[in-house]
């Protein structure tokens, strides 16, 4: 009898031990452990370690708290300057409240990832292309505010939102080509145009030089040559037009002018007086 009591006491004690080994848990670092006692959350979150719970009563629920990388879907939308585009993005996560994470919503991923589709296609919606293109970092921001309003309410904070890829349709491509080598042609037609602008201002000057100092032009010309006559071993034909030979000419004469000493100035000759005998003058006075 005393027997069979003691072998009913170390039954009791073998099971006894191995249901309090069995309530032992092991939290990694990045976990959190939300438990629940007869379906009911306790307020008390298990920090990382060891951890003990009483088996058959409680049930742990470990939840990651690190950054979760998701990916959104493309999305096909109309912009609001009505271009169609495929637009996707990645959203990044972090659980902030575990307890709220695991009874307020029941799978907070799978919510994360609706909530982000349908925030995207209203993103696309309100842009237009060119902001989609360029201006990028606005439109992250407005993701971002988008799907970090409901998910506040599930314990999850978005860390930031990234729009990855916006794909267009080819003939929007073609347009889009097009149009920037219409923009490119534009300016090196500008370009071209400001340069003859100030060629024929300099030119302008340089005529007015040459015109001060005909022999310039004479020197010019043969600055030419030479650098005509440099370039390959060849008869050089020049024209010279009569034209220029005339405006020479004038340019030497004017120079002579200018040079030429002064004439001398006349002697006054004294004019004849009367002669009393005939009445004619003499070409002298007579001196008695």
């Amino acid at each position: 009898m005393f027997t069979a009591i003691l072998d009913i006491a170390l039954g009791l004690i073998g099971v006894g031990g191995v249901w309090f080994a069995s309530g032992f848990k092991v939290v990694r670092q990045y976990e959190r452990g939300v438990v629940f006692r007869f379906g009911r959350v306790q307020e008390v979150v298990r920090e990382p370690g060891l951890v003990r719970i009483n088996s058959g009563i409680d049930k742990i629920r470990k939840v990651n708290m690190q950054i979760v990388t998701m990916p959104v879907p493309a999305q096909d939308g109309i912009t609001r300057d009505n271009v169609t585009v495929r637009v996707d993005a990645v959203v990044y996560f972090k659980v902030i409240d575990p307890v709220r994470a695991i009874v307020d919503v029941e799978n907070y991923t799978s919510a994360i990832g609706q909530v982000a589709q349908t925030s995207l296609r209203s993103i696309i919606g309100k842009s237009d292309l060119d902001d989609l293109l360029s201006n990028r970092e606005r439109l992250n921001e407005g993701l971002e505010l988008l799907i970090d309003s409901p998910a506040l309410g599930w314990g999850v904070h978005i860390d930031r939102v990234e729009i990855k890829d916006v794909a267009l349709p080819e003939s929007m491509k073609r347009s889009m080509s097009r149009q920037a080598e219409a923009e490119r042609e534009r300016r090196a037609r500008v370009i071209s145009a400001d340069g003859e602008l100030q060629a024929s201002e300099k030119l302008t000057m340089a005529a007015a030089a040459m015109e001060q100092h005909p022999a310039a032009m004479q020197l010019r010309l043969l600055e030419t040559v030479v650098q005509v006559a440099s370039e390959k071993n060849s008869t050089l034909i020049l024209p010279f037009p009569v034209e220029l030979l005339r405006f020479l000419e004038a340019a030497t004469d004017r120079a002579k002018q200018d040079t030429a000493p002064p004439a001398p100035a006349p002697v006054p000759v004294p004019a004849p007086m009367p002669s009393p005998e005939n009445g004619q003058a003499h070409p002298f006075p007579q001196v008695g």
